[in-house]
């Protein structure tokens, strides 16, 4: 029995070694490409390229969901020339990322017509009639993507609309100039170099121990309501940024906070969500509504934030109309935060 166990254990240990060396060696490869610009267009010559039209990615449809196709250099190529385009729009591409074999992959924008871009846009119906698919925009596309080519998308589009937005330097007015992979754009006459950001943004899920407080704005669809959520101001720390946010739009003060997870959301413009769960101190939880900030905040129970998720929520008033309770979608990060409030609140359930 201890022989049986050592093996396992040997073999467990070689596994979580090869997974880390695979790792490790595809960090360092796709770092090479960021600052080796003969390597990333050497890269170019066997990697596969996702394709763009106005920040939209190509999709095709297949049953319920959506597949995302990818281009080999040599049929970019051959529909560029198509097209009346030669091979020097492929300088407009960024690396999003690489397979484990490291196949490196391209993102590649077909209609930004901006003065960065090295040729004109190139027409959309064309362009979705000889590739097969539809240039669909990625919010209204999400749910139907599964994880990996949701992540790969997000990384894509947030990359392509920073170097759209991106072009001139701002100290000495003068067109910068991407490397090769995108990671960076370097100002030519001062050397200046500027690399991609986020903006930091709190979600936080408040608790009052045995509710949950959810709230819309007046842009969500109906019905809909989500965790508190707001950007992170200069000079913040998260604690700081949460407290703040929490008593600027429901008017209440946290006892205690915890960090739960974070996600980069392209949405309206890359961000990266960092998740939190908080309490409020025993006896505060009247919410007083910021309506510059919000449209309604409530406490929900328990079993109404599982019948919600379960897709059966309670009827709310909205604007004097009854609309069932929705929540975020799974692949938000405030799904997430929900879920797991769900799941701590049925143990200790379970443990009292």
């Amino acid at each position: 029995m201890s022989l049986y166990c050592g093996i396992a254990l040997k073999r467990k240990c070689l596994w979580c070694y090869r997974l880390l060396s695979t790792y490790v060696a595809k960090t360092r490869y796709l770092f090479e490409l960021k600052e080796d610009d003969d390597a990333c267009k050497k890269a170019q010559q066997t990697g596969a390229f996702y394709l763009f039209h106005g920040l939209a990615p190509l999709l095709r449809t297949a049953e319920h969901q959506y597949l995302v196709p990818r281009l080999s250099l040599l049929e970019l190529e051959r529909l560029l020339g198509k097209f009346g385009q030669d091979a020097q729009k492929i300088e407009d591409s960024v690396l999003i990322g690489c397979s484990d074999q490291h196949e490196a992959w391209f993102a590649l924008d077909l209609g930004l017509n901006s003065s960065s871009s090295i040729c004109a846009s190139l027409p959309k119906p064309e362009m979705e009639t000889e590739l097969r698919g539809s240039f669909i925009e990625l919010r209204k596309a999400l749910f139907k993507l599964n994880s990996m080519d949701s992540s790969l998308l997000f990384t894509a589009q947030a990359l392509l609309r920073w170097h759209d937005s991106h072009q001139f330097c701002s100290r000495s007015g003068q067109p910068t100039k991407k490397n090769v992979a995108g990671s960076k754009r370097v100002c030519p006459s001062n050397k200046i170099i500027y690399y991609p950001q986020m903006a930091p943004v709190v979600i936080v899920l408040v608790s009052d121990g045995a509710r949950c407080l959810l709230a819309r704005q007046s842009s969500f669809p109906k019905g809909l309501y989500s965790a508190l959520a707001g950007f992170c101001d200069i000079g913040e720390r998260i604690e700081d940024a949460v407290r703040r946010e929490v008593a600027e739009e429901v008017g209440l003060e946290l006892e205690s906070l915890q960090y739960s997870a974070s996600q980069h959301w392209p949405f309206p413009n890359s961000s990266l969500m960092i998740a939190c769960h908080a309490t409020v101190k025993p006896g505060q939880t009247e919410i007083q509504v910021n309506l510059r900030e919000l449209e309604a905040a409530a406490w929900f129970s328990h079993d109404e934030v599982v019948t919600a998720l379960r897709g059966k929520g309670r009827y709310i008033q909205q604007q004097n109309e009854p609309i069932p309770l929705s929540l975020p979608p799974k692949l938000a990060i405030a799904h997430h935060l929900i879920k797991e409030w769900v799941e701590k609140q049925a143990c200790s359930s379970l443990s009292a």
